[in-house]
């Protein structure tokens, strides 16, 4: 017999509480000294971030989050209450829904600490990554499981790993897409956030990472944690619903930090390639972030679409992410149910 609710915790990347510069370096260096986001050595992980990184980039990034800011406050943060609050209504009352962010507030200590003075007789965690990553779901696992097991009691808990070709979520990226004139672009991009190379080849355990040119195009056994190879599945399948051929659409990864390669090919040579071949109007999916954020509203919006018309380009428009959409909070409920 299970006699408390069940507990369910909807986890984001996170935010800064303030778009003010004091703010956004304490994000940055809770952030970037995460092990499995910076992944080289404790001490020079350190040095890197709290010496150079967050107090160099904390400016620049000020000036991108008060762009991105609304009078609400950041919205990723704002989609996320949202969608806690659809779900829960979702749900109903046998459930306990609780947003927490990976970074910054809510934190997901405090969130899951909710979770437990409620009596929960189990968590399903519930990252809003579609594709894994070690950096990202992975991170968001390793963040409960080091707060759980400081707990005596411990209810049942399911981590959901990934759904980057769950078809209810991929009908909506492609209905999103349907709202513009498809065949009135030269091309269509799908834009993932990067990854260090690195990080890819230490999560295969089969030898099987960048030993082709190819070995992201379809999923197997060997590659079915990869998340290049998820980007491709979840780019093909958005691609498949909206009858386009392969020569349509290209996929490529944006958001590179330091000078060590990182999952290619890069968004902003992609765009300078096709600036060269003559085209004029881009369409962009980024659908690694199911909430749209600084590296879809600033960085596609607005800086990719600054660069594009240097090139000689005019136009890169961005589908709208799953943000707070109906349909969407309905595809997570069904998931955790």
């Amino acid at each position: 017999m299970v006699f408390g609710k069940k507990g369910v915790l909807l986890v984001n990347l996170g935010t800064p509480n303030s778009p003010n510069r004091g703010d956004v370096y304490v994000y940055l260096r809770q952030f970037l000294t995460d092990p499995r986001v910076i992944d080289i050595p404790w001490l020079p992980r350190q040095i890197l971030v709290k010496g150079i990184i967050a107090p160099f980039r904390s400016g620049s990034s000020s000036k991108l989050y008060k762009e991105l800011w609304t009078p609400e406050g950041s919205p990723i943060k704002i989609y996320g209450e949202r969608v806690a609050a659809g779900v829960q209504a979702a749900l109903g009352d046998e459930y306990i829904v609780e947003l927490g962010m990976r970074y910054q507030n809510p934190s997901v200590e405090s969130a899951l600490k909710r979770l437990i003075d409620q009596q929960v007789s189990e968590i399903t965690v519930f990252p809003m990554f579609p594709q894994y990553a070690s950096a990202s779901t992975g991170s968001v696992h390793d963040e409960v499981m080091r707060l759980l097991r400081k707990e005596q009691v411990i209810p049942n808990v399911r981590f959901i790993n990934s759904y980057y070709d769950h078809d209810p979520m991929i009908e909506i990226f492609a209905d999103n897409a349907r709202k513009f004139d498809i065949d009135s672009y030269d091309h269509i991009l799908f834009s993932f956030h990067g990854l260090p190379q690195r990080q890819m080849i230490k999560a295969d355990s089969c030898n099987h990472c960048l030993k082709s040119a190819d070995c992201c195009q379809s999923i197997s056994i060997k590659n079915q944690f990869c998340y290049s190879a998820q980007c491709h599945g979840t780019a093909k399948a958005i691609g498949e619903k909206l009858n386009l051929t392969p020569d349509r659409y290209t996929i490529s990864f944006q958001s590179r930090l330091g000078s060590d390669p990182w999952i290619q090919p890069y968004t902003i040579e992609i765009l300078e390639k096709l600036a060269k071949q003559g085209a004029k109007r881009l369409l962009v999916f980024s659908a690694a972030f199911v909430a749209d954020c600084l590296e879809t509203i600033v960085e596609i919006s607005s800086e990719y679409q600054e660069e594009f018309h240097k090139m000689g380009g005019d136009t890169v428009d961005l589908v709208p992410s799953l943000n707070d959409d109906p349909r969407w909070i309905k595809v997570v409920a069904d998931m955790v149910r």
